[in-house]
């Protein structure tokens, strides 16, 4: 997976730029997004791994999907990537696209899971309280996990921080070992 994470980082860096230089970077987040769900479909990936298919024709069927779905520059990044063999970076590039897209615009991805759903003031409170602990705005995902009895577990990149029953249980269990 870091091969891929290194190969994607240098495409991610120059549509990043060009979409900055545009003005375009909500549209090059719907482009990222088409183009790597054209490429997730099962029969388009038989149509990329088939031998009998040049990469010609691998072009000129991706450009015809794409004709009116995307602009010009879209349509040269996707025949780039195809003529490349580098389509199955996609996942990677529209993942990486976005993580720069939030970092660009202050915002942070924050997974929260707790035991009860919040009151909306509560969770107003506790947003707020992230983003002063994280001085970014938190874009929060949040799941309901019964089985954490009480506390919150939260994910902000890779660093998880437990304060739930659960995970207390879990640690007072271990040191009695």
């Amino acid at each position: 997976m870091s091969e891929f994470l290194t190969l994607a980082r240098p495409y991610v860096a120059a549509v990043f730029k060009r979409a900055k230089e545009t003005s375009s970077v909500d549209k090059w987040s719907e482009y990222l997004v088409f183009m790597k769900d054209i490429m997730a479909h099962a029969d388009m990936l038989a149509v990329v791994d088939n031998p009998k298919i040049s990469k010609q024709q691998l072009v000129a069927l991706l450009a015809e999907i794409a004709r009116g779905q995307i602009d010009q520059e879209a349509e040269n990044f996707f025949k780039l990537l195809a003529e490349n063999g580098r389509l199955d970076l996609l996942p990677f590039i529209q993942t990486m696209y976005e993580n720069c897209r939030t970092q660009d615009e202050g915002y942070i991805d924050v997974g929260v899971a707790v035991a009860y759903a919040y009151t909306d003031e509560a969770w107003l409170q506790f947003v707020q309280g992230l983003e002063c602990t994280l001085s970014k705005k938190p874009r929060v995902k949040v799941s309901v996990d019964k089985s954490l009895i009480g506390g919150v577990l939260i994910k902000v990149g890779d660093k998880v921080f437990d304060g739930t029953i659960k995970g207390r249980l879990q640690q007072m269990h271990k040191t009695l070992k």
